[in-house]
């Protein structure tokens, strides 16, 4: 399957704003409206919905970049017949259990999901088992078959380098997240993240994230997969933000 640049929205920030999501249909119109390719994950209760949903999605001429259904079994069998490259671990992340602990699960989880030629992308994210760069790097090498959907957002808030980490791993990429940040007290340690920062629209951050500088390294290398806006925190109508965010990314990258 050929691989594109696709502009998508990861959506967990219209969720929070609205309260969930009510009508797949009505989300995918707007998200069209505003420019986007699709959204990150086809959700579903079970394999029939799943059908429906996907259905749903090329109907409006969407796209979506991977799945998340009830088990890890089902989202793995769905993101193989749907034709995806890759699919969250789906393990227990919080920061109590022990590293090695984590990484012979992830371990596991790339040979099941190699079964399927869906390969185990680890979303790197603030309060979880894998926070700092230190640990990023500490993963990817314990667990050499897994890919990297790179949050940009929490990497930078994390005090990791994203061009150096595109850089070092671009082969490794699977997906990347895109999300600015806002401290908005420096003086609350990384493990109350939640109360030092929020993150939001692209360009209404303060601690100087260059996504001019991520588009640049990410062009001159040829990154072709999806380039996901996410936003945790809407402090007005959500596509509104996304379309700023839509505008300075594509910028970035042409």
């Amino acid at each position: 399957m050929r691989s594109e640049l696709k502009f998508g929205v990861a959506d967990y920030g219209m969720d929070v704003w609205d309260g969930g999501c009510y009508s797949l249909e009505q989300r995918l119109g707007l998200l069209k409206s505003c420019g986007f390719d699709g959204i990150e994950w086809l959700k579903a209760n079970d394999a029939a919905e799943a059908v429906q949903n996907a259905s749903l999605f090329h109907r409006r001429e969407m796209d979506f970049a991977s799945c998340s259904l009830p088990t890890p079994e089902l989202t793995l069998k769905c993101a193989c017949a749907f034709g995806k490259e890759y699919v969250w671990f789906p393990m227990r992340a919080t920061r109590d259990i022990p590293f090695e602990d984590y990484c012979r699960r992830a371990n596991g989880f790339v040979k099941a999901a190699a079964s399927y030629n869906v390969r185990a992308a680890l979303h790197n994210h603030l309060g979880s088992r894998v926070e700092s760069p230190e640990e990023l790097d500490a993963f990817l090498k314990a667990v050499p078959g897994a890919t990297l959907l790179l949050d940009t957002g929490h990497l930078a808030a994390a005090g990791g380098d994203c061009v150096d980490f595109i850089d070092r791993y671009f082969d490794r990429l699977a997906a990347i997240h895109f999300k600015d940040v806002f401290v908005l007290d420096a003086s609350i340690g990384l493990d109350r993240w939640s109360e030092r920062l929020r993150f939001c629209e692209l360009g209404g951050g303060n601690i100087g994230l260059d996504f001019g500088a991520i588009g640049s390294i990410l062009r001159k290398k040829g990154y072709a997969k999806w380039a996901l806006i996410e936003h945790d925190t809407h402090l007005r109508e959500p596509a509104t933000d996304l379309k700023t965010s839509l505008e300075i990314l594509k910028e970035s990258f042409f």
